[in-house]
């Protein structure tokens, strides 16, 4: 399909920008991110080598393995919440090496930097829930995710067997995805600008580091057998968390799948009000959750103001629930993470049952 265009009126995203934008200016703070962001992503990275380390050189027993497995597949998926996405999306630091370096933290994990600007900033923030535009619908033919997709019998039982792809979606993304889009030069439907030399050797030089550090080097120090449980093991983890967070944004009850006009191929709302209707808070008050996920729980504020980290989403969610009551706009929230877990797995019930 053609890209849709959003209504014209943009008189709620220009109120609500002017209200945030008053409110820093009022607090004097940057919109990125502070010395609290900083140490958590100290915190998070050194953990995660010196896991990485103890695994690798310093084989421990079965037991002990497996769990710091677990623990390395949470830390991973940690930072790509905290560090990796405010990074790639210029909010980690004022700093723009800075919030590169925090970018390229998926590079060493396996993804690519590149890619993920072109699927997840330019995409997906742009339309949102649109089906057959935003490729994080897109898990055909084993999911039904909207019900504008074609449905068929396995999908019936997708709110019992999503567990299981979610797990593997690291492994899918770094081992296939990447090559897919890179060979393609589209994501979905959507072609990707051209790469430069630059972009080239990243994708290609990363993906070989990355090969020798969680496969080469494990395979030589432990043996292939115990690499490939220690790695299904982390990867799974990473994996089910990573699709976990993002689905419970979008892939909800309450959540609106739009689709523009077929005659004029316009989108029913503005920008901005498109963002809140097809998106969801959860656990907004757990500061544990919020801590963990890199305040992707508040995934309103997100998807309205991407460039401001996520160390302020709680703060400025009061302003946008307030306009959002003054315009009459559905805010969706779920109070309680199992909550939205609960309403993500009526969502594909429903849409595999009809």
């Amino acid at each position: 399909m053609s890209v849709p265009k959003f209504a014209a009126s943009r008189s709620f995203h220009t109120e609500l920008k002017s209200r945030i934008n008053a409110y820093f200016e009022e607090a004097g703070k940057s919109q990125t991110g502070n010395s609290g962001l900083f140490v958590k992503a100290l915190i998070l990275t050194t953990a995660f080598v010196l896991v990485y380390l103890h695994l690798v050189f310093f084989t421990p027993n079965a037991f002990l393995g497996i769990l710091e497995c677990i623990l390395l597949g949470g830390i991973g998926a940690a930072i790509g919440f905290n560090v990796m996405h405010d990074g790639a999306h210029g909010s980690f630091s004022k700093s723009k090496w800075l919030n590169q370096f925090a970018a390229f933290t998926l590079n060493v994990l396996g993804g690519n930097s590149f890619m993920w600007n072109m699927k997840h900033n330019l995409i997906h923030h742009m339309y949102t829930n649109v089906d057959g535009v935003d490729d994080d619908l897109d898990v055909q033919p084993w999911m039904r995710m909207s019900s504008t997709q074609p449905r068929r019998k396995l999908h019936r039982f997708q709110h019992l067997y999503f567990w299981f792809l979610y797990a593997l979606l690291y492994i899918a993304w770094i081992f296939f995805m990447d090559y897919q889009k890179y060979f393609k030069g589209k994501i979905g439907a959507m072609p990707i600008k051209k790469m430069t030399a630059t972009d080239q050797s990243v994708f290609w030089g990363f993906k070989v580091i990355h090969l020798l550090l969680f496969m080469a080097l494990p395979i030589y120090t432990v043996g292939f057998v115990s690499w490939l449980v220690g790695f299904v093991i982390f990867a799974a983890v990473a994996g089910f968390t990573l699709s976990l967070v993002f689905q419970l944004a979008h892939t909800v009850e309450h959540a609106a799948f739009p689709m523009p006009d077929e005659i004029t191929n316009k989108l029913e709302d503005e920008w901005a009000i498109h963002q809140i209707k097809t998106t969801a808070n959860f656990a907004t008050h757990n500061k544990v959750i919020s801590w963990l996920v890199g305040g992707l729980n508040f995934q309103v504020e997100h998807h309205l103001f991407p460039k401001i980290s996520h160390v302020h989403y709680p703060a400025i969610s009061k302003i946008i629930k307030q306009m959002c009551e003054e315009f009459d706009i559905t805010y969706n929230e779920y109070p309680k993470m199992r909550y939205a877990v609960a309403s993500h797995v009526s969502h594909l019930r429903e849409l595999g049952r009809k």
